[in-house]
């Protein structure tokens, strides 16, 4: 006899943990317009109002694992945007907790507007910096202003004031059909900015980003294997976030801690929009519109606390669906132990349905970094 399936709510608890990370939309309006954007509203000039951050401070107070803040991801636009004051007006609702490390404040910026006292505010609030760049000049090339201008330059006088005021800061790169090619000098360049660790997004058809090639996996697998080779021979680089996540997953495994691994649930994700709407799953998803989820907001935390909100995400339509294609990928999947089947946005938009399984982003980011360890291993066992 088939054993009857969980309830909707034991399914979402068997899979995701309570947030570890808020993403918190501060402005739609960006200053660049890189070719690869996803974001469909980045022109328009909408900022958060200060009772949005208000009423998100004291939702994120309600969370109880005090053993672990919360991180609070400024993102998208381009945060910097709103200005100085603004911004440290949308931070001072957080300030008792971050006071009491029950949150740290984290902002993903393109760099270009940061100067001496953007890296003074910063220090003070001790917000932990991300970079967007795609490398050097000629692997940046998509990263242009509204006037189609390169913002190169730009981003490296904002990265070069990070290093002069001593503020550390990671760096997150698109790479697309060029860059997939050329990994060894592509981790030189980022490794000689200075950031503490790298990540590397292959590109991916998502949100209004869908008339573009991104590479294929079989570009995917030798940019991995030789990232993978360069890494090793040069040990004092970067961390690249990628391997050291394949890293920790095979230390464990290797080291009878499977259980560890295992017992690890999704983040949620929840993403906050400047007026308050919350999206779960994937901060891609938002200022999305379809057919079978309607606009994927959960609420608004103008109207409910987030944990409210959270504790009924059971209940949507499109969480519901991606539990099941969670429960295909775990089914179906060679590489589900490693991967853990996450990822909704790319599920919609490859595919338009949350319950599929196999993406690009899962063949090129996931699967092909694994195989490209194992044939490195293999070619070494024979060797």
């Amino acid at each position: 006899m088939r054993s009857r399936p969980l309830p909707w709510r034991a399914r979402y608890q068997q899979r995701f943990a309570a947030p570890q990370t808020v993403v918190v939309q501060p402005t739609t309006w960006c200053n660049l317009d890189c070719r690869y954007c996803y974001l469909p509203f980045r022109k328009l000039k909408h900022q958060m109002p200060l009772e949005v951050a208000e009423a998100l401070a004291q939702a994120v107070a309600q969370f109880d694992d005090s053993s672990h803040p919360i991180g609070v991801v400024w993102h998208g636009g381009e945060p910097l945007a709103v200005g100085q004051q603004k911004f440290a007006a949308l931070l001072a609702p957080f300030e008792a907790l971050r006071r009491a490390g029950r949150v740290h404040h984290y902002v993903q910026t393109n760099a270009t507007l940061i100067t001496e006292t953007w890296c003074d505010l910063l220090a003070a609030y001790d917000v932990r910096v991300g970079v967007s760049i795609d490398g050097p000049a000629a692997l940046n090339a998509e990263r242009v202003d509204l006037r189609g201008k390169p913002a190169f330059d730009r981003i490296l006088r904002g990265i070069s004031q990070l290093r002069e005021h001593g503020i550390p800061f990671s760096v997150i790169s698109v790479v697309g059909t060029l860059g997939i090619a050329m990994p060894e000098e592509l981790l030189e360049f980022l490794t000689s900015q200075g950031g503490h660790s790298v990540g590397f997004n292959i590109e991916e058809i998502e949100g209004v980003n869908t008339d573009r090639q991104p590479p294929t996996a079989v570009q995917a697998e030798e940019f991995w294997r030789r990232t993978l080779t360069w890494t090793r021979e040069h040990p004092g680089a970067p961390a690249v976030r990628e391997v050291e996540r394949l890293a920790e997953y095979l230390q464990l495994i290797r080291s009878g801690q499977r259980a560890e691994w295992d017992g690890r649930r999704l983040d949620p994700i929840p993403t906050v929009s400047w007026k308050g709407d919350v999206v779960l799953l994937s901060p891609e998803l938002a200022d999305t519109a379809a057919p079978e989820y309607g606009d994927f907001v959960a609420g608004n935390v103008l109207d409910r606390p987030l944990p409210e909100i959270l504790r009924d995400a059971h209940r949507l339509r499109y969480v519901r669906d991606f539990l099941t294609g969670l429960d295909r990928c775990q089914a179906e999947c060679e590489f589900f132990d490693f991967c853990r089947g996450a990822q909704a946005a790319n599920r919609y938009f490859e595919n338009g349905d949350l319950t599929t399984t196999e993406t690009s982003y899962c063949r090129v980011s996931r699967q092909a970094l694994a195989t490209a360890l194992f044939t490195l291993a293999t070619k070494e066992a024979a060797a």
